[in-house]
């Protein structure tokens, strides 16, 4: 998303401009453990009182205090055990999880989680979100955390994912391991599609800036890279469209689908998909790689579709609230309130089809069009790629 461009984003984008025209510490904490739905949040204690919210306990809120539980349920449903934490690493005194089982998965979403005993069922069901704010720097976005918050929602509410499900990786987690780093953004993406199975549904969604880099693999019809930038990427670097590509294309297998939704700038094919779908034309795109080597970018067999904020070549807004207050990105504020307008459910085109039409309402209404970083219209087209065509207009958007 847009809100302060570095310098190297405006070297990137100049280059790209160009070579379209043929120039070119230890602490003590306690663990809130929800009988309900399973989940673990940390807090901390101040004068005997204990406050621990839980993220979101399903489809409810939980809080502990000295006066009451306010989700509805006894006091019965929550535990609260003491842990300590060494580094990144929670070692929870109460050692009757040992073998740290997920869901009937084989790993856990986190190695640092002590998570309690394993679940009655495997869930085919799993999701990654990750809400970049880069509050430290000049260029820090103000509504990801907002973007995150909608997406769980709206895959617990509309999408029955369980909440236990979703891991998510911001700036304001306790556990040192769902910070947004390039490292921890990378694991979560291995853990995501990690032995999945026939049937499962899987959801990678992405808030932050993108940029772009020049392709040194020759494998990109327009001669860049596209990248996400975690929150440590100045130092560490940018997570790159064939890193993405490789991490969770490649392991998909028959009878997986996996849906990326990524809300940044130049995130066209950011997964590196082979078909590009136009929707000015209505037809898929070949975006196969022009290198003369042969250079994988297909699945093992499964489904993968990503819908994009806008082309390789745009840039992605960061704008207020429809009529509210805050700030949303755009793809994600319409996508959310596209979905949500249609339970009975609606076709890839007619969602594409909706936030194009709301984007150009938005770009009529001079008064709303000021207050989007002082810029007069939105200039972004949400994209929509797959590592197979399919029919657009008679398929229903599911996760």
């Amino acid at each position: 998303m847009l809100s302060g461009l570095t310098l190297q984003t405006m070297e990137v984008t100049s280059k790209y401009r160009r070579y379209k025209k043929g120039d070119l510490s230890p602490t003590n904490t306690t663990v809130h453990v929800c009988n309900a739905c399973r989940n673990i949040c940390s807090s901390h204690h101040q004068s005997g009182e204990t406050k621990a919210p839980c993220r979101g306990c399903c489809c409810f809120l939980c809080n502990i205090c000295n006066s009451a539980l306010e989700h509805g349920k006894s006091r019965e449903n929550c535990l609260v055990g003491s842990v300590k934490k060494i580094g990144s690493k929670l070692f929870k005194l109460d050692n009757s999880n040992k073998n740290g089982n997920f869901l009937g998965w084989s790993s856990s979403p986190s190695p640092s989680i002590a998570f309690p005993s394993s679940f009655p069922r495997r869930y085919n069901k799993r999701a990654v979100l990750c809400g970049v704010s880069y509050s430290t720097r000049k260029f820090r976005l103000k509504g990801t955390i907002n973007d995150t918050n909608n997406m769980r929602e709206l895959l617990i509410k509309n999408f029955k994912f369980p909440n236990q499900c979703i891991r998510v990786l911001t700036e304001q987690e306790q556990n040192v391991d769902l910070i947004p780093t390039k490292h921890n953004i990378l694991e979560s993406l291995r853990w995501l599609v990690k032995d999945c199975e026939a049937g499962d549904s899987l959801v990678f969604y992405f808030s932050g800036h993108g940029l772009q880099q020049p392709d040194f693999k020759e494998d990109e019809i327009d001669g860049f890279d596209e990248t996400l930038c975690p929150v440590d990427f100045i130092k560490e670097g940018m997570i790159s469209d064939n890193e993405i590509n490789s991490t969770i294309v490649w392991p998909l297998k028959k009878g997986v689908t996996l849906h990326a939704i990524v809300d940044a700038c130049h995130s066209g094919t950011i997964l590196d998909l082979l078909h590009v779908y136009n929707y000015q034309s209505g037809i898929w795109e070949d975006n196969k790689p022009p290198s003369r080597d042969p250079i994988r970018k297909h699945t093992s067999g499964g489904l993968a579709i990503c819908l994009s904020a806008c082309e390789d070549n745009q840039m992605a807004a960061d704008s207020a609230v429809f009529g509210g207050k805050g700030m949303n990105g755009v793809l994600t504020y319409l996508f959310t309130k596209t979905i949500r307008e249609y339970p009975r459910g609606i076709t890839y085109r007619g969602l594409l089809a909706k936030m194009h039409e709301e984007i150009k309402k938005i770009n009529r209404n001079r008064s709303f069009s000021y207050r989007i970083l002082h810029r007069k219209i939105i200039a972004q087209d949400p994209l929509l790629s797959s590592s197979e065509r399919f029919d657009v207009s008679t398929t229903i958007f599911t996760l």
